[in-house]
């Protein structure tokens, strides 16, 4: 490493997450020993086990003694706020999970939602639109935002019969999020998805995700206003 930048927790930490994204390293994937990572960053095994050790703390990593460490599945069951599975929390009280896609194309950002993710509003993104139902009944109205960019594979993904929340879960892992819970008025759509007059009072609930320096995903989930957050610690 003669003459190159010693190279510092973080910067293998940013590294490991660059190749988690582009999918060189797959949820559930092995990858390789300290000893292997730190003679490919020319650095020692404590500074690569620091790396390490970060990224299992924000739940992008499982490591296990003896078995290796491996990207997790779930990429932030080990977060203090879980990211709620919507289909779990139908099922939970007792009552049965539906799905509908509402619409999914490629459009511009526009001001508002490249303002909230850092991006030009020029930027070419993915547009989700979906239902959620329970026993029949609209339970949430999710308008989501992804950046292909972050998440390649989302252009191709299923959401005609997995939904985004679902989807991103399990395939875009990511390092920071921001939650914003408020109360709002219904608009237009919100209303007609929800079966609810225009303006009545909704619960919504947004949230940002980003991988390193890079946002992944925008959602804004509209509920009903009987919805409640229940959390235990």
């Amino acid at each position: 490493m003669s003459g190159k930048k010693r190279l510092s927790y973080r910067d293998i930490g940013e590294d490991i997450l660059r190749r988690i994204a582009k999918r060189v390293w797959e949820p559930g994937a092995l990858i390789p020993g300290e000893q292997a990572l730190a003679a490919e960053f020319g650095c020692s095994r404590a500074t690569v086990n620091r790396a390490l050790q970060d990224l299992a703390r924000a739940g992008i990593l499982e490591r296990r003694r003896k078995a290796g460490t491996r990207v997790s599945l779930n990429p932030v069951r080990e977060a203090r706020f879980v990211i709620p599975l919507v289909r779990h929390e139908i099922e939970a009280k007792g009552a049965e999970y539906g799905y509908r896609l509402l619409g999914c194309e490629t459009a511009k950002a526009g001001k508002a939602v490249g303002d909230r993710l850092g991006l030009d509003k020029s930027a070419r993104m993915l547009h989700v639109r979906c239902l959620h139902l329970a026993d029949g009944a609209p339970y949430q109205y999710e308008d989501r935002w992804i950046n292909p960019d972050a998440v390649p594979d989302a252009r191709n993904a299923p959401f005609e019969t997995v939904s985004p929340n679902e989807w991103l879960v399990t395939n875009a892992p990511f390092s920071r999020a921001e939650f914003v819970f408020r109360a709002a008025r219904a608009g237009v759509e919100e209303a007609a998805q929800l079966e609810l007059p225009e303006g009545e009072a909704v619960f919504v609930a947004e949230r940002l995700t980003w991988l390193a320096d890079k946002p992944v995903t925008f959602v804004r989930m509209v509920h009903p206003p009987s919805h409640r957050i229940v959390t235990k610690l």
